[in-house]
């Protein structure tokens, strides 16, 4: 098939179309909206492991709200970003960009007035020109900003929604933490009806750093906990997809898929696009579910870990021990020493204690300490690829 013709988009969001799942959480995302609609401050945290498709889902709501047109929404990519104020520029920046082209630009454009510029090739996209000092007013003035602009929308939106997203970089900033507090704090005083809401996403481990640095954060917000797919949503993405394409994949090919995808979102659409670029027609059979899983394993190692990880991991010495991965971690999510001492031969088992320890070093495994002797992987995504590269290699073995 036209490698060119992929429906599969691998490291981007997912489109409107193909979103798969999460029904819960898109009621959940919906109620909070729906109460911003209705005049009430409302903040939140997407969060769950990497690849499990957090910004899909809020970039999915965010569409939903803003095809119901009673809240006007945009979705703020952060990274990079390391301090309030840059973060401020790229949240009111986004603000006046979604607003080009609807009914409530010219609301938008009379708020900022003045500080409009065109930018770009031949000056067709607009940007703030706002100086250190209109940053560090509207980080201490935000409220106030952002009632006076959502006093400008009514007649038009009855609220804002504000995705700030990536924020790697902004979660161990205690400036932001209070702000954050403060802005929650500063509306429920005020006693007046802000309608907005706040739906930050990140790993988990941003929400707790942030909790760290200010902890009254852990009652602010509501928790949207991602799970992985589940094994029948899994096949049901595969088998949409392919089916809006008018490809045929039989059920067992389908399993394969899967179960390598392992409810993970990003690995699905690496392994379908794999999947689809070697394949010789409009029919999935085994060889090309096969061939496709195998060229998955390599884009994967390549693209979504860290290339120290990937060199560890693909290093001669530990191929044999790798390989043993496949039969002993069914469930993909620990490694006992033990258990692996158990099954390699000799002058494998003697290294073994080097390639744990290495795997350590590089991040790819982390001591489990409920269990003695275990090691766990710090993510789905590498216990994933773990299974998938000692597969590979076992197939690559089988065809010497």
């Amino acid at each position: 098939m036209n490698p060119e013709l992929s429906p599969f988009r691998p490291g981007q969001l997912a489109t409107q179309e193909l979103f798969t799942g999460r029904k819960q959480e898109i009621e959940r995302l919906r109620s909070m909206v729906d109460a911003t609609a209705h005049g009430r401050l409302e903040v939140g945290f997407v969060t769950g492991e990497r690849g499990i498709g957090k910004s899909s889902l809020a970039s999915f709501v965010r569409h939903g709200v803003q095809m119901d047109g009673r809240v006007a929404g945009c979705h703020v990519f952060l990274g990079g970003v390391r301090t309030l104020e840059d973060m401020l520029r790229k949240v009111f920046n986004r603000i006046l960009q979604e607003s080009v082209d609807r009914t409530w630009h010219n609301q938008i454009r009379d708020f900022f007035k003045s500080r409009i510029k065109n930018v770009g090739m031949f000056g067709v996209s607009l940007e703030l020109d706002l100086t250190a000092s209109d940053l560090r007013r509207l980080s201490q003035d935000f409220v106030p900003a952002i009632s006076s602009l959502l006093d400008k929308l009514k007649g038009e939106k009855n609220g804002l929604l504000l995705v700030f997203d990536d924020i790697n970089g902004l979660a161990r900033s205690p400036e932001v933490a209070d702000w954050i507090k403060s802005t929650v704090d500063e509306i429920g005083a005020s006693q007046e009806k802000v309608p907005l809401c706040m739906l930050f996403v990140g790993l988990e481990e941003r929400r707790l750093e942030l909790i760290e640095s200010q902890p009254s954060l852990n009652r602010v917000f509501r928790l949207i906990d991602v799970k992985p797919w589940s094994t029948e949503e899994t096949t049901a993405f595969f088998q949409r997809v392919f089916t809006t394409r008018s490809v045929q994949i039989g059920e067992s090919e389908l399993n394969s898929l899967a179960k390598f995808a392992g409810g993970l979102p990003i690995l699905a659409q690496a392994i379908g696009d794999a999947v689809w670029r070697t394949a010789r027609g409009p029919e999935i059979d085994l060889r090309a579910a096969i061939l496709g899983l195998l060229e998955a394993a390599e884009i994967i190692g390549r693209t979504l870990l860290e290339p120290q990880v990937f060199s560890a991991i693909r290093s001669e010495k530990y191929r044999s021990i790798l390989r043993t991965i496949y039969g002993v971690d069914p469930g993909w999510m620990s490694i006992r020493r033990s258990e692996l001492l158990s099954v390699l031969p000799e002058d494998e088992a003697k290294v073994v204690d080097n390639f744990l320890n290495r795997m350590k070093e590089v991040g790819a495994l982390k001591s489990d300490p409920e269990i003695r002797g275990g090691y766990r992987y710090p993510n789905r995504l590498y216990a994933l690829y773990f299974w998938m590269e000692a597969w590979r290699m076992q197939n690559a073995t089988r065809r010497q």
